[in-house]
């Protein structure tokens, strides 16, 4: 069946996006459900050689609803580039028949043949002759929207998702054709999602037709409709996952991959309750109910991230906070899907029901929004928190509680929005990028500032011996300092590398080995201490002076340096995770260190391999400031996230990028290093 033409209106346009993003973002919903509902581990009835492929089958799928997350933020982005205002709702599950065309159906239900069945048949190319999972067929078959175009908008008919999208190519081509290219994309960029506020390849800017088309494109090949040879899309991740499920199967006939989660579970006794499943266990209502209220939170910030302009602060930290409640919403997934439904559904367990708010449209930006996000969060992390305190749980691949980890997760989003939702601050982009580009700074400045008066105050109190001598060592949140007549002398052991800089440099001062007090910086000239200190390239050694004289400054430049099969070195006034943590430190890129996100040596251990020397980006501009602080904020179980000035180089020295936001791997395998490709979900990496 040819799809019917959508009419070339914008009106038209939006409302065939608007199911887009719908059908991407269910999508999404059901990925999750499948894989929260897979077991975990050996203790949970599965072989070793099964508990490794399931494992495995997760992070695939896992990776394929963030896949999803990149498509509805390339949709969401064409909407805004139209002038429109993205779609963020949708309809609960079950859909109604009709919702989308009458050969789809898009339902809740945990990981199994059928269903991974279903899931390839969603994702086929157009030439698949794959047939839809057992019990997914559509509960009648009709003809869709209208033969010809309406000024009314009309609901489209396609086969599979990659007609569709050519079908919204066409209909825009012919928009642009009819009003020009100026007329037709009239949104404002900054309103839009870009890869300075979130790690998706679908997080580029529209501009034009060509960049339109290229996410309509980017949707296609690597998922829906893509063609059959195209390695790594949806459809041949599933099909992989088909082919070993089938063989483990044939050796094992009991092999049972997954929990009995309920097929579309709700929270409450529907009208019609028959075929349905409403959960009853109390503790299984509590877990799905705050998992689906995390989940109407972040669309309420997504929805908000798309009205705030950049550079403002707000837009960045709703993307995070709204990506981190969906983190801490799994570990409440995966509980539902091993907890029991109750007595009216013994045979089952529950699940996430992921309950759609009436609206999620946008709140204004301002004080408002801001109030409403931290009073939310304060809420779920409390709910949270309650659920912690007396939970109890037997099937877990480890000795932690998976309400626990999301309490804990709970809780940190809380304190973040509490410090970083300003209620004071305006929403334009002409304070925006004064606050973007001085508040980092001032922090690191009066922190500065602080530990100077501190210092002063330390050197004012004669920490010196009478003769001059070094005072004994103190440890304070595992940083030595030690007391010398010209400086204070301080070592943080977990930052430590072994470059050797300290003990070859000034032997007398750092004794290697030695038992007892071993720091000793009145042994050489202060100067000489002073330059040896600032050679340290992971900040473990650091000094405060006590004569009056600078301490160490800020570099003009800031740096990170790929170390040949090795870590990030990075020379700049430095916010790990917020905290100022000084101008040096060396952190893990092999994925390994024990240490995260610091360097242990861990890849000398592994036998990483990555270059020192990649690849210059094509066009490297000089940026007009080059310093400042610079934030490093790991993701969990992602890349590092930086924000600031900063200029890349190989081992060398030469320069590979300049930028002012970017994601470095972390996990060690991305294919496009020194660079975040994804890889982290596909591959399980836990940080």
């Amino acid at each position: 069946m040819r799809p019917n033409p959508i009419h070339a209106t914008r009106e038209s346009l939006l409302h065939a996006l608007y199911e887009a993003a719908e059908f991407e973002h269910n999508l999404m919903c059901t990925y999750l459900y499948a894989a929260f509902s897979l077991k975990s581990g050996t203790q949970e009835g599965l072989s070793a050689t099964e508990a490794e492929a399931v494992a495995r089958w997760r992070q695939q799928i896992l990776g394929v609803a963030v896949d999803e997350m990149s498509h509805l933020t390339a949709v969401w982005n064409i909407t805004s580039a139209l002038g429109g205002m993205p779609r963020f709702g949708r309809t609960n599950f079950p859909l109604d028949p009709g919702y989308l065309p009458a050969n789809v159906v898009v339902k809740l239900a945990p990981f199994g043949e059928a269903v991974l069945q279903h899931f390839i048949y969603l994702e086929r190319p157009h030439s698949s002759n794959e047939p839809d999972g057992e019990g997914f067929a559509p509960e009648r078959l009709y003809h869709r929207g209208a033969s010809s175009p309406r000024l009314t908008p009309m609901a489209v008919d396609y086969e599979t998702v990659g007609e569709f999208y050519a079908v919204l190519k066409t209909s825009l081509c012919a928009l642009v054709e009819r009003l020009g290219e100026s007329a037709t994309f009239v949104g404002d960029q900054a309103l839009q999602l870009s890869e300075q506020e979130v790690n998706l390849p679908g997080a580029k800017h529209v501009l034009c037709l060509k960049t339109a088309l290229a996410a309509f494109d980017s949707i296609v090949l690597q998922g829906e409709g893509a063609p059959d040879h195209s390695a790594g899309s949806h459809f041949a991740r599933f099909t992989a996952i088909r082919a070993e499920y089938q063989a483990l199967k044939a050796a094992n006939a009991a092999f049972a991959p997954s929990h009995p989660a309920a097929t579309n579970p709700v929270l409450r006794q529907p009208p019609r309750p028959e075929g349905r499943v409403w959960l009853e266990a109390e503790p299984s209502i509590e877990t799905v109910d705050l998992a689906n209220a995390a989940y109407g939170l972040m669309l309420r910030l997504l929805a908000y991230s798309y009205v705030v302009p950049a550079p403002h602060p707000d837009k960045a930290l709703a993307v995070d906070l709204a990506l981190g409640l969906m983190r801490a919403a799994t570990p409440l997934g995966e509980h539902a899907a091993r907890s029991p439904a109750g007595p009216s559904n013994p045979h089952c367990n529950a699940g996430v029901s992921f309950t759609a708010l009436r609206d999620a449209a946008a709140f204004v930006p301002g004080v408002g929004a801001r109030r409403f996000f931290i009073e939310r969060l304060s809420e779920l992390a409390s709910a949270a928190a309650v659920m912690a305190s007396d939970a109890t749980e037997s099937n877990v691949e480890s000795a932690e509680n998976r309400i626990a980890r999301s309490a804990r997760a709970f809780q940190a989003l809380q304190q973040r929005g509490a410090k970083d939702f300003d209620l004071s601050a305006p929403v334009t982009p002409a304070a925006t990028a004064g606050a973007a580009a001085t508040s980092p700074a001032a922090t690191a400045s009066t922190t500065t500032a602080a530990t100077a008066t501190s210092s002063a105050a330390n050197g004012a109190n004669g920490a010196s011996g009478a003769n001059g001598a070094s005072e004994p060592d103190v440890i304070v949140d595992g940083v030595e300092s030690v007391d010398g007549r010209a400086l204070t002398l301080m070592f943080e052991a977990r930052r430590c590398i072994h470059s050797r800089f300290c003990v070859t440099g000034a032997p007398t001062v750092f004794l290697a080995n030695a038992q007892g007090p071993w720091l000793h910086p009145d042994t050489v000239d202060p100067e000489r201490l002073v330059a040896i200190s600032e050679q340290c390239p992971s900040g473990a050694i650091r000094y405060k002076r006590k004569d009056g004289r600078p301490d160490e400054a800020a570099p003009p430049v800031n740096l990170a340096v790929i170390r040949e099969a090795g870590p990030y070195a990075i020379h700049a006034p430095l916010l790990i995770n917020g905290a100022p943590s000084g101008f040096r430190a060396t952190l893990c890129r092999c994925g390994a260190s024990k240490n995260k996100p610091y360097c242990d040596g861990s890849h000398h251990e592994v036998g990483f391999t990555a270059t020192g020397e990649p690849a210059s980006a094509p066009k490297i501009d000089m940026p007009p400031v080059r310093d400042g602080a610079l934030a490093l904020d790991p993701q969990p179980d992602g890349p590092l996230k930086v924000s600031g000035n900063l200029e890349i180089t190989s081992g060398t020295g030469r320069v590979v990028a300049r930028v002012t936001t970017t994601w470095l791997c972390r996990c060690g395998g991305s294919a496009n290093k020194p660079y975040c490709d994804g890889t982290h979900a596909r591959i399980g990496f836990r940080a």
